[in-house]
């Protein structure tokens, strides 16, 4: 196994740049796991294979502004700063006060140690923000650092939502559009710095319309880094290492499933994190060694899925296509065969499907 065998042709005029006009209206390109038959379709029509005691678990999390545009202290300088997560620091957390691992730019300018501090104003001018670089972060691979996060204003969140941006994935260029399309319909903590994308097809209507087909509906929590967007960079896929996330998987979650599982119903994923999610929950030292999901309240993982994996939980994947060479590329490989997947984008880039974040969706059954 290369990592070359994940690779594919993928034209830019097919990176969707902006969502679809209706979010249940975008293509959907259906294909058997197990012969790779596909099938051109539109999204809403998911609920045509799907069945009474199936159930759907999605990806909660919610885009932060985590993307802060300002000048550096002192002289006036541009100055960029992204959230990736928050860290503990060398004092308490206030409303006031907090500790984040971030990237900077320009990185040679912002070094920790040098009291670099970047200020953020409001559209009025005024500083509600400021970013101090205090530390290497550790277990960095690309330059993190930890900054100290102050404001003047009630909390961070008021001051975060004053001049914070939603970020958007590198190969979306100029989207000026609704940033709340780049939100799934039904997220509710700000924790990622990416969309779990392939829940941005369901509406409101679409999914109550499949709770009443007799469909269930569960969530769970991982928040998205931006190493979501990376490729693999070495030869053999199995000496990559992939980045750590933070999930949840809740109780009602973990109840959820068994009653699907009892009931005879498949449990679908909607998004290579839920996969993530729900297969690292897996307790495989459970129920006398069968095992088991398990609740998890902000467990780390690190599970790389390369084919040859053998899924625990998940049954069907609801999914997005994928930059080449990428570890989601071997993931959806993993659910199906290679083959069968580069051969489904083969059909998808010739019949002129969206592809990546913005774009349309496969669902594998």
């Amino acid at each position: 196994m290369r990592t070359d065998d994940f690779d594919y042709a993928l034209p830019d005029e097919l990176i969707a740049q902006e969502p679809a006009a209706e979010r249940d209206r975008c293509r959907l390109l259906v294909m058997d796991r197990a012969t790779g038959a596909v099938e051109d379709r539109i999204f809403r029509d998911i609920a045509d294979y799907l069945r009474p005691g199936d159930l759907l678990v999605a990806n909660e999390t919610r885009v932060m502004p985590a993307r802060l545009l300002g000048a550096k202290r002192g002289t006036g300088g541009a100055a960029e700063v992204f959230l990736l997560r928050e860290c503990a620091g060398p004092e308490p957390r206030t409303n006031c006060v907090a500790f984040w691992e971030v990237l900077v730019r320009p990185g040679k300018r912002l070094k920790p140690g040098a009291g670099a501090v970047v200020d953020f104003a409001d559209g009025a001018g005024n500083v509600v923000l400021s970013a101090e670089i205090i530390d290497w972060a550790r277990n960095g691979q690309r330059g993190e650092r930890v900054a100290r996060l102050t404001t003047p204003l009630p909390s961070l969140d008021e001051a975060l939502h004053a001049v914070g941006h939603t970020p958007l994935p590198p190969y979306i260029k100029d989207y000026a559009g609704d940033e709340e399309l780049y939100q799934t319909v039904y997220s509710r903590r700000e924790s990622s710095a990416a969309a779990p994308t392939a829940g941005l097809h369901f509406t409101p209507q679409l999914i109550e319309r499949l709770r009443e087909q007799g469909v269930g509906w569960a969530t769970v929590e991982l928040e998205v880094g931006l190493d979501t967007f990376r490729i693999v960079d070495e030869e053999d896929p199995e000496k990559h290492v992939i980045h750590t996330e933070f999930y949840t998987v809740p109780q009602a979650t973990v109840d959820a499933v068994a009653a699907a599982r009892a009931a005879g119903g498949r449990v679908i994923a909607v998004g290579t994190t839920s996969v993530r999610s729900l297969e690292s929950a897996w307790d495989s030292a459970a129920n006398g060694g069968a095992g088991a999901l398990a609740p998890r309240d902000r467990e780390a993982t690190s599970l790389y899925i390369l084919p040859g994996y053998r899924f625990h939980v998940v049954d069907a994947l609801i999914t997005n296509f994928h930059v080449p060479r990428s570890t989601l590329m071997m993931l959806v490989s993993a659910f199906s065969t290679r083959e069968s997947v580069m051969a489904a984008y083969e059909h998808a880039v010739a019949e002129r499907y969206r592809l990546l974040s913005f774009g349309d969706a496969m669902f594998l059954h």
